[in-house]
């Protein structure tokens, strides 16, 4: 079975940006029932379907699988939930570990979130400065939340 071991975090300040474009990514769901996500992606000139199970700690289900470019377009265009996910990723290698940085735009814009994948749930992290709050657990911020909950419409925090 494929297992994903992930944890998710908000990002503070810049000390993030490397130089050097990032890539931008374009999904989107077929299904986003709790204990199942079903996910389309294109990323420039590649598309994935992923199915992903319901997460337990920091653990989940997942399968990935290659489509073709034309028709991952097709279903982000014509059968995905929207709005459309839109997002640039950045790589940022940081004590032998690559973080993902995602910094999202549509209706997300704003949002920016750090993810890194483990070997082991409970394994070492050394978190970069730029790290903030951990929201692992947080289903908001599920890229598959932000659908039906976009982070524009959330309401702002007091004090922010």
């Amino acid at each position: 079975m494929g297992v994903e071991i992930e944890r998710k975090f908000l990002v503070k300040g810049e000390g993030w940006r490397v130089p050097g474009a990032g890539t931008p990514y374009r999904q989107g769901y077929l299904s986003t029932v709790p204990g199942c996500t079903v996910r389309v992606r294109l990323i420039r000139d590649k598309g994935y379907l992923t199915i992903k199970g319901i997460t337990v700690g920091a653990t989940r289900a997942e399968y990935e699988y290659e489509i073709p470019a034309r028709e991952a377009g097709e279903m982000l265009d014509n059968l995905c939930e929207r709005p459309l996910i839109e997002k640039t990723r950045y790589r940022v290698d940081h004590q032998g570990l690559t973080w993902e940085v995602d910094e999202f735009a549509g209706d997300n814009a704003g949002l920016i979130i750090a993810e890194v994948e483990l070997d082991e749930e409970d394994q070492a992290v050394m978190l970069p400065d730029w790290v903030g709050e951990e929201v692992t657990g947080d289903k908001r911020y599920y890229n598959s939340s932000l659908v039906s909950d976009p982070y524009t419409g959330w309401p702002l925090e007091s004090g922010s």
